[in-house]
């Protein structure tokens, strides 16, 4: 007989994670009776400061950092905006070139594509086929103008996590160069030490670690010049203008020290899971890739190409079942673009949109995996069976499976271009 899901199986933590009760708990009285404003002299208005101020000094330890070195957001996208377009605004005068990698989330690549429009010269380096920058192609893309580094912590689709000290070691043989790095989906499961990365600046987001929706925060070292995004206040050390979301920003303090407490133990207990689950993905159904590196990634990040199938038809198909997983980033669920992490892989096309992401969550269990590989395999039988994309397996792929992820491919349907 076969099981029923007991409940909704939630496999997108990448995308947004439940608001953890402690969270709430400590939001409360900042949603209700403390809605001062920060910026008041009256007693409602300090205490609405003194939390503020309390919450940043409580995520600067966490950091290893400064308070006054914490601007808080609205999310992750303004962080990155601001982290690139403030210090490139603000560096003009020194150089114009930024160097960033292919797989870097689109708040990244968009605000990059902007800045070319304003004069600013943009290298994009390649990854690895396994996901990971080299950074000896780093330090080659390197110029006497180059004023910006922009690599990823751990990427939001296939979890591989990005050498950052290398990075930053080279960097800083290279003097008046600012490194950041978007450490959304780090934030959960790795050291945000920022001394020990080495990073200039660092973008967070509380609805990765199980916080308010509408709150991040942008690291900025003292001593690096930013010019703003928003005017109309002098809120942030006048780098951030607008009234603070002060309920939001203690629910992500306190997000952040429930993180870094279990963080040792969640990362154990999840890396058991995910193992399982892609040893079971790629045994069970025929002709499903891992994408990215199998140990260089984070806990929970499981990113498949599930071939001859589309994966928004997966999706779909899993949603009926009770089960909820994506196909890359949450940012872009509404378009039909194939994903540009799989295709800088050296994938091709029909991989990226055969991709499949689950990422495991504090309540995932051995027994929601099995539910999902009870109904998977049929599927995809049945996709399979209607789809009108095949991906064939010639010689060399057949006798050397390794080669099944790149040129031991040949595909029966015409591929896009992309660029």
């Amino acid at each position: 007989m076969k099981s029923i899901a007991p409940k909704r199986i939630y496999l997108d933590h990448a995308a947004s994670t439940p608001l953890d009760p402690r969270v709430r708990d400590a939001m409360m009285p900042y949603l209700a009776e403390e809605f001062g404003n920060p910026g008041g002299l009256y007693r409602e208005g300090r205490r609405a400061k003194d939390a503020l101020e309390e919450s940043r000094a409580r995520i600067a330890k966490i950091l290893n950092s400064r308070p006054a070195e914490i601007v808080f957001t609205s999310g992750g996208t303004e962080s990155d905006v601001l982290a690139l377009a403030g210090t490139a605004r603000a560096q003009r005068t020194k150089g114009n070139h930024i160097i960033a990698t292919t797989i870097e989330h689109h708040a990244v690549l968009e605000t990059l594509e902007a800045l070319e429009k304003e004069g600013f010269e943009v290298t994009y380096v390649d990854v690895e086929p396994n996901g990971i920058v080299n950074p000896k192609n780093i330090e080659a893309a390197i110029r006497p103008e180059t004023i910006l580094v922009s690599v990823m912590y751990a990427n939001n689709e296939i979890g591989t996590i990005q050498p950052l000290p290398e990075i930053a070691k080279i960097l800083k043989d290279h003097k008046g160069i600012l490194f950041h790095t978007d450490a959304c989906q780090a934030s959960e499961y790795l050291n945000l030490d920022v001394a020990k990365l080495g990073v200039h600046l660092m973008t967070l987001n509380a609805t990765k670690v199980y916080g308010p929706k509408g709150v991040g925060l942008l690291y900025v070292k003292s001593g690096v010049a930013l010019k703003p995004l928003l005017y109309g206040g002098a809120q942030e050390g006048k780098r951030r203008a607008g009234t603070e979301n002060v309920a939001g920003i203690v629910g992500f303090a306190r997000a952040l020290e429930i993180a870094e407490e279990q963080k040792e133990t969640e990362s154990k207990r999840l890396m058991v899971l995910r193992d399982d689950f892609i040893s079971r993905l790629t045994k069970e159904i025929p002709r499903v890739i891992l994408n990215g590196d199998p140990l260089l990634r984070l806990p929970n990040n499981i990113n498949v190409s599930i071939l001859d199938i589309e994966g928004e038809a997966t999706i779909l198909y899993l949603d009926n079942e009770g089960i909820a997983c994506s196909t890359g980033s949450a940012c872009t669920s509404e378009s039909l673009d194939p994903s540009h992490v799989i295709l800088a892989l050296g994938k091709p096309y029909e991989h990226a949109h055969a991709s499949i992401r689950f990422t495991l969550g504090r309540e995932t269990t051995k027994s929601d995996i099995d539910f999902v590989m009870e109904k998977l395999p049929h599927i995809v039988t049945i996709l399979r069976k209607i789809s009108p994309v095949t991906v064939e397996e010639n010689a060399k792929s057949m006798s050397h499976p390794e080669a099944f992820a790149g040129e031991g491919l040949r595909v029966k349907a015409k591929s896009k271009s992309y660029k």
